[in-house]
């Protein structure tokens, strides 16, 4: 068997050709303000690649680049600088930030209301009592996936491979609001594979390169590959070792054009969800 491949570009392009069409309908643009702090790599690179995405969609949007010598006082000020703009309704902060600022104390300086992230506590811990918040956009778009694959969390045994805050439990949290049957697994599991087997929907986020291989997945399984890591050849391979599990899985995700596609399209809806109930408006699709 060969496992029916999850196009994660193609669905991304769908949803933000879809955000477009709601932004062309507003009678304001969205405004989404990014601060890239330093000059790391793959940061800018992200961020260039956000900026692409959110002038496509026909938001506003701004990237304010400081140095990587600022300070963390500099920074939350101009964070609350953006706090107070009513032009900027989504505030991202790129991480990782440059040693000697504090990112949990940079996020909660964030207003909860443009945190599009879903990275502050509030928002953090409505999403962990099920009330309206903004949703981390990596597990905002893994659940747009099974979503747009026919696959129903409802009643299925699900696997979240990560108990990162980023991912691995905003994750747990939205299956378990899907009515899934919810286990995450780390580092400490006993019988890994094991568990890995029992799933219907895997979701790997652990960050080791092919850590999770053909023989940890059950025929009938969604193995949703959240990682990206770059081998010494150059190569960028996920959390699972694709070409043995293709062969067991019922459905995958390839990496890349899996989740990356839409994490930056979940961001976009992130925002045009801030701006609406910034104004008082429905937020629904």
């Amino acid at each position: 068997m060969t496992a029916r491949i999850i196009d994660g570009k193609a669905i991304a392009a769908a949803l933000r050709a879809d955000i477009a069409a709601r932004v062309a309908q507003l009678d304001f643009r969205p405004g989404l303000a990014v601060i890239l702090v330093g000059e790391n790599p793959a940061s800018m690179v992200y961020v260039r690649n956000k900026d692409r995405a959110a002038g496509a969609a026909g938001l506003a949007a701004a990237t304010i680049r400081l140095p990587a010598t600022i300070g963390e006082t500099e920074l939350l000020a101009e964070i609350a600088r953006l706090n107070a703009d009513p032009a900027v309704d989504g505030i991202l902060v790129q991480l990782p930030l440059p040693r000697g600022i504090d990112p949990n104390r940079v996020i909660a300086t964030i207003d909860p209301a443009k945190d599009v992230d879903g990275f502050h506590p509030l928002n953090v811990g409505a999403l962990a009592s099920g009330q309206p918040g903004l949703v981390p956009c990596t597990p905002l778009g893994v659940m747009r996936l099974l979503a747009a694959a026919g696959v129903q969390p409802a009643g299925a045994r699900a696997l979240v491979l990560g108990r990162s805050a980023i991912v691995g439990r905003p994750m747990a949290a939205l299956l378990l609001a899907a009515d899934a049957t919810v286990t995450v697994a780390h580092s400490h599991t006993r019988n890994l594979a094991a568990e890995c087997r029992r799933a219907e929907i895997l979701i790997a986020a652990v960050g080791r390169a092919e850590m999770v291989r053909g023989d940890w997945i059950a025929a009938d399984a969604t193995v949703i590959d959240v990682g990206i890591n770059r081998r010494p050849d150059g190569r960028l391979v996920g959390d699972v070792a694709f070409a043995e599990a293709v062969e067991m899985a019922a459905a995958i995700t390839p990496v890349p054009g899996g989740v990356g596609p839409m994490t930056i399209a979940c961001l976009l809806e992130n925002t045009v969800t801030a701006a609406l109930r910034r104004r008082g408006r429905r937020a629904g699709r």
